[in-house]
């Protein structure tokens, strides 16, 4: 696990001080999951790869200061990304209550003062004063389309800032269904180290 861990941020390009967090983070979660059922994967080792490196797979594509994470559930990939990027500050949103109690308390147990959790749909969430000019960067691994997750967001976008959805194998139906008037569209395919299933970034840009 310590190794997996180890390469897939040296794969990342990321220092090796970020592991001893993410190891607090993952533990954090195998527990609460024994009662909480936060997330299908059980097995901390997956969780290394498949909830850790690829949320962290997001950090070259992330823009400006302040990032939203939608759907955040368990804190993915909100948590992993606060802990490596102390400089941007994250709000993170999800409607489940029993998972945004699991994030606060991630976050308090981490440190991590550049995380605020939210308990909202993304259709009545009000950002606080400070983001009232809108996110630099909005995530989401949970969307089910990303006509949705555009129409969803948009509003709360600063200028010129980007929806970072992250997907696994790439729709092509989906982006065609955008508006290229409001959106310039790119599609990068992502590694996950340790991962063979296609991953992909899917980055709306508003213009």
């Amino acid at each position: 696990m310590e190794q997996r861990l180890a390469d897939g941020l040296d794969e990342l390009g990321l220092p090796q001080d970020l592991a001893e967090p993410l190891f607090d983070y993952v533990e954090l979660l195998t527990k609460w999951n024994k009662t909480y059922n936060l997330t299908a994967v059980r097995d901390p080792e997956e969780m290394v790869t498949l909830h850790l490196l690829d949320s962290l797979t997001a950090i070259p594509y992330l823009a400006g200061a302040s990032v939203l994470d939608v759907g955040t559930g368990a804190g993915l990939p909100g948590i992993p990304l606060a802990i490596a990027c102390a400089d941007k500050s994250f709000t993170l949103l999800d409607t489940n209550g029993k998972k945004t109690r699991f994030v606060e308390h991630a976050a308090r147990k981490l440190g991590l003062g550049n995380v605020t959790v939210v308990q909202s749909r993304i259709e009545t969430f009000e950002p606080a004063n400070e983001s009232k000019i809108g996110f630099d960067t909005i995530t989401s691994r949970a969307f089910s389309s990303l006509e949705d997750f555009a129409g969803a967001c948009r509003g709360l976008l600063a200028d010129g800032g980007r929806l970072l959805a992250m997907k696994g194998k790439l729709q092509s139906e989906e982006i065609s269904v955008l508006n290229e008037a409001q959106w310039s569209i790119t599609s990068e395919q992502v590694s996950v180290p340790g991962l063979e299933a296609e991953r992909h970034m899917i980055i709306l840009t508003s213009k």
